[in-house]
């Protein structure tokens, strides 16, 4: 099974329902506007972030239009310093390639080392929108749903104001 139908997969066996929208290879929020999928849902951004000796792996989702202040989310967390993860070590935790980061890459967080860090204001957004583990589609579901997807493989969340 393929990245992409194994995420609908699970989001089937979760009853959680979704909306795909298939389109060209994005890397960008600036490249998801000019498809106009922003009409659908809010697009959601996304940084895989280690702390300063590379033992503990962050994936932070924010809002699309918002910039990361990584000293700000590291006291809010308590973590060390916060860089951004190799492209290797996204493959290696998340099973994800750089251009198809998301919160639905949890489910391929076997052991459970992930932490995801959420923006507190996404609680606001009715529909977001994610990849689906490939950067050629958009699936956009309620945040409550993205939640229980992610409470579904038992990694710690921590809410952050960014």
């Amino acid at each position: 099974m393929d990245r992409k139908e194994n995420i609908l997969s699970k989001l089937d066996e979760l009853n959680i329902p979704y909306e795909i929208i298939n389109h060209p290879p994005v890397y960008t929020i600036e490249e998801m506007e000019d498809f106009n999928l922003n009409k659908k849902g809010h697009i959601v951004k996304n940084l895989f972030l280690k702390n300063s000796n590379g033992k503990k792996h962050y994936l932070v989702v924010l809002k699309g239009d918002k910039k990361a202040d990584l000293k700000s989310i590291r006291s809010q967390i308590n973590s060390t310093a916060l860089s951004f993860a190799s492209e290797e070590r996204l493959e290696k935790h998340l099973g994800l390639l750089k251009g198809a980061v998301t919160p639905l890459g949890i489910i391929n967080d076997y052991d459970h080392s992930v932490n995801v860090v959420l923006d507190e204001d996404l609680k606001n957004e009715k529909i977001i929108g994610v990849h689906p583990n490939v950067n050629t589609a958009t699936v956009f579901i309620t945040f409550d749903d993205l939640l229980k997807f992610i409470n579904t493989f038992g990694n710690e969340v921590f809410y952050v104001n960014i």
